[in-house]
């Protein structure tokens, strides 16, 4: 857009108007930013009264209306980075503080396994010392007994059974929840007892931004570990 010596506008048919309605319909939410500002200001110099144009007063203060407004700008993209920035190594340091759990016991809450329409379960309990003897009882949501399971003599250390299903009788228990719990008598002929749920931590892996520990043969995430203590 020009304008000659006497203000008069070139034949371009450009008003300062135009040119005002020209930066809203680009920023139709009506947010102005920097740039947005300057527009306007050059805008409004380029079609002022040449006889009677702005001081310099005005036109310093405009300028350091924008220059304020770019400061702001700045300090608070500087700001948002500097927050992403923070919980970023917070989640960062959280996920990581949790290989300190490597060798402590993780206690899942949770004693029980479902059974269901293929009669048969798999499971692992912890034996935190040797096994001389004992038993492993599986009993129903009523607490009624319904499969003891002999152990044999064995070392410390996580162990895998499988259940088939069957009662002591010999009979198909009703698919369902059951719960797992074991007395046994270990090598010092001290009488001891564990459960399932309750495994220590081997390890620990990270997968897709989750800390997950190793409970057995199992990958469970730490939102499933309801307590953590150190093994006695």
């Amino acid at each position: 857009m020009a304008i000659d010596a006497y203000g008069n506008y070139s034949a371009t048919g450009i008003t300062p108007e135009k040119e005002v309605v020209k930066v809203y319909d680009e920023n139709p939410k009506g947010i102005l930013g920097k740039d947005d500002f300057l527009t306007l200001m050059l805008v409004q110099m380029q079609h002022q009264d040449p006889t009677e144009p702005m001081d310099a007063e005005k036109i310093l203060s405009q300028t350091s209306e924008l220059a304020g407004l770019e400061a702001a700008t700045n300090t608070n993209k500087a700001l948002e980075e500097l927050t992403a920035s923070l919980a970023n190594s917070q989640d960062f340091s959280a996920q990581f503080s949790t290989i300190g759990a490597i060798g402590k016991m993780a206690d899942t809450g949770s004693d029980g396994i479902v059974l269901d329409e293929t009669g048969s379960a798999g499971f692992e309990v912890y034996f935190p010392t040797d096994v001389k003897h004992g038993t492993i009882e599986v009993a129903d949501g009523n607490g009624n007994v319904v499969r003891n399971i002999d152990l044999e003599e064995n070392d410390s250390g996580t162990f895998r059974f499988d259940w088939d299903g069957l009662s002591d009788a010999g009979s198909r228990v009703e698919p369902g929840i059951y719960h797992v719990n074991s007395s046994y008598i270990d090598s010092t002929d001290t009488a001891r007892t564990t459960r399932l749920g309750a495994y220590p931590i081997s390890s620990v892996r990270f997968e897709n931004g989750e800390a997950q520990a190793r409970l057995g043969s199992s990958y469970v995430p730490f939102s499933s570990i309801v307590e953590v203590y150190e093994a006695q």
